[in-house]
């Protein structure tokens, strides 16, 4: 059996992935799990079994009376690095109906749920015209609705990437109105119509380019025992932790953190982290408001 894993096929080495992902975190596997997420044959399924012992033969043993291979006590991930934010990501796109089970690698899913996000009314026909845009380098005129006026009103924009801030999803364009980069919420692009030719590059986007440092620490004032453990919740190391955000998200990046506010505002127990290096980042304008 070839034993070189540069020469597998694609769809080859997912299956050993999905074998390896089961073995981690279920702890077992056998053929009718790869014959049901991949809708093989019993004789695939054997056959990627077998070339996964190949490659890994400490891994796994085929446990007689379960009838399904466990993990072996020597196990250790030769396609796929065990990933706790990969499964965490999971459950929470089950719990906000974007997954459905079945498209989950997890078997036996534990108990779950996640603190409701309001929904957000992105029009799919308006995302595809801004995704086309950022692929062809083109302006698209929208029809937006502002904080800032009461009508909705046209305008011509150049969208160069999506963001997130954590809540909402925004295309960060360049405006010809104001004749500057922003943020425009997508779920506030009523409609589109005209696209034209652009040529401002994402490359003269300087808060987009840029990116800030954020250093965070526990609260002074917490306990020693309370600060090791926001320690351990941040994975600080040498009592802080390094957070790199582009200056276009920063305004956003303090916001989640709790860190936009004087850190004397709440209690030490409710602030938890503090910015360490507050002058140097506030130093730098907070941009990326949405309109």
């Amino acid at each position: 059996m070839d034993n070189d894993k540069s020469e597998l096929r694609w769809g080859v080495a997912q299956r050993l992935e999905f074998i390896e992902f089961r073995l981690f975190w279920e702890g077992r596997v056998n053929r009718s799990d790869l014959m049901e997420q991949f809708g093989l044959s019993v004789n695939q399924a054997s056959a990627d079994l077998n070339r996964y012992i190949g490659f890994a033969p400490d891994n796994m043993v085929y446990d007689k009376s379960a009838r399904t291979y466990v993990r072996g006590p020597g196990y250790a991930a030769e396609f796929l690095k065990p990933d706790a934010s990969r499964y965490l990501a999971q459950l929470r796109s089950l719990a906000d109906g974007i997954m459905d089970s079945d498209d989950t690698w997890i078997a036996e899913l534990p108990s779950y749920d996640a603190a409701p996000t309001p929904a957000r009314g992105v029009n799919p026909v308006t995302l595809r015209s801004v995704v086309g845009a950022i692929r062809r380098s083109e302006a698209i005129e929208v029809k937006y609705q502002s904080l800032s006026r009461p009508e909705p009103s046209w305008r011509w924009i150049a969208p160069h990437a999506i963001g997130f801030d954590g809540f909402r999803w925004h295309t960060r364009a360049f405006c010809r109105t104001d004749q500057v980069f922003k943020d425009f919420l997508l779920s506030r692009i009523l409609q589109t119509r005209g696209v034209q030719g652009n040529e401002v590059t994402a490359a003269t986007d300087k808060a987009w380019q840029e990116h800030v440092t954020l250093e965070i620490a526990p609260h002074p004032d917490l306990s020693e025992t309370q600060a090791k453990v926001i320690v351990l919740d941040y994975g600080m190391r040498g009592g802080k932790a390094k957070i790199k955000v582009r200056q276009a998200l920063l305004y956003y990046a303090l916001k989640r953190l709790g860190l936009d506010t004087d850190p004397s505002a709440r209690t030490p127990q409710e602030q938890q982290i503090v910015l360490i290096n507050r002058d140097v980042v506030l130093g730098k304008n907070p941009v990326g408001h949405v309109l």
